[in-house]
Formats: structure tokens, sequence, C-alpha cells
């Protein structure tokens, strides 16, 4: 790629939207991987909007802390882009691209659904709050404004539900999933990973494991998880299956469920695990996760690095990665265990498992961050060089 330079002979000036950077979430992660590496390129000098940010030592990006007001709540959808986009203007930059919503952007990487739609079928509730109100206020007028914009939905479904919720969509539409440090999923000793993973919560050697991997038990749907599981061990008496469960919630409440059907002990709670969470990955035998709604689910893509089948519910917004039988299982309805236990049994085969994790590495293996970077890279290319 050769070098762009803006109207004043200088590197162009990129504007990036966040509030928080670099923290812990699927969307913040996406934004501190492709901008980190972007900026250690050096084609570009770039600027981070956000209130909140951590970063790598050395790192060339640029912060400007954006306000944040807590009270009251109403007017804090409102805050945010009301501040960055003011700060932007000031600041003269070639290029905005967000990845939260604000009134206007060049590019808009979009890591969620239309929040009418988040109100009313995730949340469940009657009649949207405020605060609510505001959030859906700002996405429209941002629509309304994205004439000449690039919007970038992480997912199929997420692009579906803007279609659903806004019917014609302005300006040009890419999938762009999140990536994944192949790498360090993929790289460790999958022997020592299992030994070290099993001895260490009491699972057997060669007991088949499942692992889920989520901090919100209720929407990840680990109870049709737990059902799918006693189906299972009914269908098929004699086989050691296991589940472990890496993350937090309400363990207590899930514990009664696995008792309720007759589970409990074949069920393991290790708790919230990030520093080493692939040693789990490539200690387990599949991966599972059955959201009642999950806009992508970068987990499910970090399972797959690690060379594990994966059985998800139809609203994973990961499930665009999975060919259904080939790398993993997609059930008919996340509430749908009679699927998902048919699932795992399947998986107890050795020789379709072993199949099934070669080729989900190998979908994986395509979606490292770099090409991501590469994409984003001719993307930024496009709109300077047509400035």
């Amino acid at each position: 790629m050769g070098t762009i330079l803006n109207s004043y002979g200088e590197k162009p000036r990129i504007a990036v939207v966040v509030p928080k950077y670099g923290l812990v979430g699927g969307g913040e992660r996406f934004v501190f991987e492709v901008t980190e590496r972007l900026a250690r390129q050096g084609r570009y000098e770039f600027h981070v909007f956000a209130n909140r940010w951590e970063t790598a030592p050395g790192s060339p990006v640029k912060f400007h802390k954006v306000p944040f007001i807590s009270f009251p709540r109403s007017l804090r959808p409102y805050v945010f882009p009301w501040f960055a986009q003011r700060m932007i203007e000031r600041g003269s930059f070639d290029l905005i691209h967000t990845h939260e919503r604000i009134f206007r952007a060049d590019i808009v990487s979009l890591h969620g659904t239309p929040h009418e739609f988040w109100v009313r079928e995730v949340r469940k509730k009657r009649f949207p709050s405020l605060s609510d109100r505001g959030a859906i206020a700002i996405e429209r007028q941002m629509l309304k404004n994205g004439g000449s914009s690039l919007f970038l939905p992480v997912s199929a479904i997420a692009t579906d539900k803007f279609r659903d919720c806004y019917g014609q969509l302005p300006g040009s539409w890419e999938l762009m999933h999140p990536g994944v440090e192949f790498e360090r999923f993929n790289s460790p000793d999958r022997d020592s990973c299992r030994k070290e993973v099993r001895a260490g919560h009491g699972i057997g050697a060669d007991d088949f494991l499942l692992l889920f991997v989520g901090m919100n038990f209720e929407v990840k749907g680990l109870d049709t998880i737990i059902a799918a599981l006693a189906k299972a061990k009914a269908a098929r008496p004699g086989a050691a299956i296991r589940l472990l469960v890496v993350g937090r919630g309400n363990e207590a409440k899930y514990r009664a469920i696995a008792a309720s059907n007759g589970v409990a002990s074949d069920i393991v709670f290790a708790g919230p695990r990030t520093a080493c969470i692939e040693r789990y990955y490539r200690g387990a035998d599949a991966f599972v996760m059955l959201s009642r709604f999950d806009t992508f689910g970068m987990v499910v893509l970090e399972a797959m690095a690690a060379g594990l089948p994966v059985l998800l519910s139809p609203n994973v917004g990961a499930k665009d990665l999975v060919v259904n039988g080939t790398n993993g299982y997609i059930t008919s309805a996340p509430e749908d265990s009679d699927t998902a236990a048919n699932a795992i049994l399947q998986l107890l085969d050795q020789s379709r498992r072993d199949r099934m994790a070669k080729a989900a590495a190998e979908t994986a293996s395509g979606h490292d961050w770099e090409r991501l970077v590469e994409r984003l890279n001719q993307y930024y290319e496009q709109f300077l060089e047509n400035r």
C-alpha cells in the first residue's frame, strides 16, 4: 500500500470514537486490536476519543478524554456523543471511525443491534425508558446522516435487525466479523492443557468435556445447556460427559437447575478465567453457547481457533462461521435442548470430533486480526482518496 497524505502533506488524522478503549468487552477488544495494529503501521495518526482507556506500552495512539455525566440518567445517551462530536469538530480530522452511536461518522462499526430491538426483544421491556429513547434518537440521527457512510456490522444478524428496524438502509454496508489471535489459542500443547485443566477441576482424562465461557449465564443459555447435558446422559447412560462453566453468574441458581436435572455432579463451575483462557479451550473437547441473543460472540471464534467444534443457537452472530455438521452445530432455537443433546451425542465419536476440530481451526485461521486490519486499511484508503 502506498503512502497517503492529507491536504496539508501530513499523515491523515483518524478520529476513533469508543466510550471504553482496551477494557473488558467484545466491542472494546475489537477497537483495541485493530486500532493498535493500524497505529503501529505508522501510515495514519490515530486519536481515540474515549471516557476510559487502557493501552499497550509505547502505543502511538493519542487519547482525548470525553466527559461522562452520570446524572440525570436520562441524559447519559446524549452526553458522550455530544461532547465527542464537539471535540472532533475542533480537531480537523480526515476521517471519523466510530464504534459507538454518535451523530455523524464516515465509518461506523456496529457491534450491536438497533437499540429499540435490544430493549424490546432482548431486555423484554414493555416501555423504553427516557435513557433508551435517547439512545434510539441518536442512532436514528446517525443513520439519517449516514448517506455517504460505510457501516460495518459484525454479523449477518446485526444487519438483518437494522434492516428490520429501519427498512431501507443508508450508505454502504459490509460485513466485518471480529478477529482472533489465532496463534495464542491454537499453539498451546493440547495434551499438557488437558492434563492441567482436568486435574485442576477433578475431571477425568478421558471424559468428554464440554466448555462454556460467558459472563451472563441467563442470556448465554446455560439453563438450556444443562438440560441438553441431562438428555444426552440419559440417552447414553455409560458416557462420561462433563460440562465446565467458565465465567461469572448466579452459580447458586444454576447449581440448583443442575441438581433438578440430575447432573449436579457432572458440572464444574470454574469462575472467571482470563489470563489463561486459551489453556481451557485446549483442554476441552467441544464448546457450547446457546445464547438467547448474541450479536457475535468472540469466544466462539476463540474456541474454533483452539480447534474445538462449536454448538450454537441460531441467535449467536458467530453462526456466520459455522457450517452445520462440518465445524460445528446450530440448533433450531435457543431453547432447543433436544437438538443440542443430539449434537453432544454425535460429538462423542472421536473420529467425527477430530474432523470437525480441524475444520473449526481452519475456519478461524482466516479471521486473524491482521487480515481485518488489511481490510480496514483498504476502507480508509478509499475514503481518503475520494475526499
